[in-house]
């Protein structure tokens, strides 16, 4: 008996130590933040990918990091599995999704458009100049005037402005 409950509070104390280190520097995501956001650059923009490698490139970098899947975190919450199932795949499933439509962009883009539009990534509030890579090929998006995307909070792709 005194051995089970010996092994009982070991194994609690563990998980407890695994749920505190795994949350440690670990913000918690504002309500104005958009679904799936996993971290807020310095900038203003949120980041909606995965991992924190790479996160808010050419957004000034990372000013606050939420989700616990980050470089830093991961491993901090891999013995955290074990002693609680329920807690730990539960940031990973929220942030798988959101990485698949951060920057992907498909090869045509969309109806509309043209010289003196610009388009505004609705998710990153970046807009694309006519004729640059990503104009009218981001998964959310829309067309309009640089004045009406600047009105709307947006910034330019790269800092370059179109005009």
């Amino acid at each position: 008996m005194k051995k089970l409950v010996s092994s009982l509070l070991a194994a609690t104390t563990l998980a407890v130590t695994a749920m505190i280190a795994s949350q440690a520097g670990v913000a918690q995501a504002p309500a104005g933040a958009p679904a799936g956001a996993t971290g807020l650059c310095n900038d203003g923009s949120y980041w909606t990918g995965a991992t924190k490698s790479g996160a808010c490139r050419g957004h000034k970098g990372v000013k606050t990091w939420y989700a616990a899947g980050g470089s830093a975190a991961a491993p901090a919450a891999a013995p955290a599995a074990p002693a609680a199932p329920a807690a730990a795949p539960a940031a990973p499933a929220a942030a798988a999704p959101a990485a698949k439509t951060k920057t992907m962009a498909s090869t045509t883009p969309a109806a509309g458009g043209g010289p003196g539009m610009v388009w505004l990534n609705t998710s990153t509030k970046v807009y694309h100049c006519y004729g640059t890579k990503y104009y009218g090929t981001t998964k959310a998006g829309a067309y309009m005037t640089e004045a009406a995307a600047k009105a709307k909070g947006a910034h330019p792709d790269a800092g370059k402005p179109c005009s």
